[in-house]
């Protein structure tokens, strides 16, 4: 497995507050599912495994790769599109387009985001949904008395790696959220740096908004609960 993957499990892979919700809106539909942004398979696998057709669409090939293993050591069966979802054309519909966690948050701002919606709205036939999460991220300083983060941690191979959030701070249009990754070898070698990843700003009016403007009407608002360590985020579902 590649680092970017290890990386990628460790900080987003134990998350599963959400899957719930992403089943039931799959069952709801009863066709094909598009997953934008899938990684590794969080999302993807786990709605293969009850049984629906998923095509995951991702633009990094070594977590798609990863996401390939998966799936053929589990048995089953996940298309596989490698492709920048802001610029995605694909000649199949799909009963249900969704868009995981934060990942309309880290396509470039609104001009992204519009490209992106775009693409899931040219995904559905008419009546059809697009299912978005997001994260309405506070643009001011945490509190002194924050309890003080936990890292997130994993193993593969012998090495061990961590994940520490040390800051989150605004930024023009969203926060910054930089984290210290650290990973110990077999042999106790230290290697450490720090990853900054940009959370754009956008709250469930922008969005309804924002998928208007591309043929997407909103019908329903869900809510994904906060867990011990995650945060909570709401899930826009529109139709076509």
């Amino acid at each position: 497995m590649s680092d970017a993957a290890v990386w990628h499990d460790v900080e987003c892979g134990s998350y599963a507050a959400d899957l719930p919700l992403w089943r039931e809106l799959a069952k709801r539909a009863g066709g094909p599912v598009l997953e934008l942004g899938a990684g590794t398979g969080r999302v993807a696998l786990d709605l293969a495994a009850h049984g629906h057709g998923v095509t995951a669409v991702e633009r990094d090939r070594e977590l798609l790769d990863e996401l390939a293993r998966r799936a053929q050591a589990r048995g089953l069966e996940v298309e596989r599109v490698a492709d920048d979802a802001r610029n995605l054309t694909l000649s199949t519909r799909f009963a249900l387009v969704v868009a995981p966690m934060q990942f309309l948050q880290i396509v470039g701002g609104p001009a992204g985001r519009s490209a992106v919606i775009g693409a899931a709205a040219a995904s559905l036939a008419v009546g059809d949904h697009f299912a978005a999460a997001l994260v309405e991220v506070d643009e001011s300083v945490a509190p002194d008395d924050a309890a003080p983060p936990v890292p997130d941690v994993g193993e593969h191979d012998g090495w061990v790696y961590s994940s520490l959030p040390l800051d989150v701070r605004p930024e023009p249009g969203g926060v910054a959220v930089e984290r210290l990754r650290q990973r110990v070898s077999p042999a106790g070698r230290l290697e450490e740096e720090r990853h900054t990843q940009l959370l754009d700003s956008l709250t469930v009016d922008q969005l309804e908004y924002e998928a208007a403007e591309r043929g997407l009407r909103a019908v329903e608002r869900r809510e994904v609960p906060a867990t011990a360590d995650h945060v909570g985020s709401m899930v826009v579902v529109c139709r076509r």
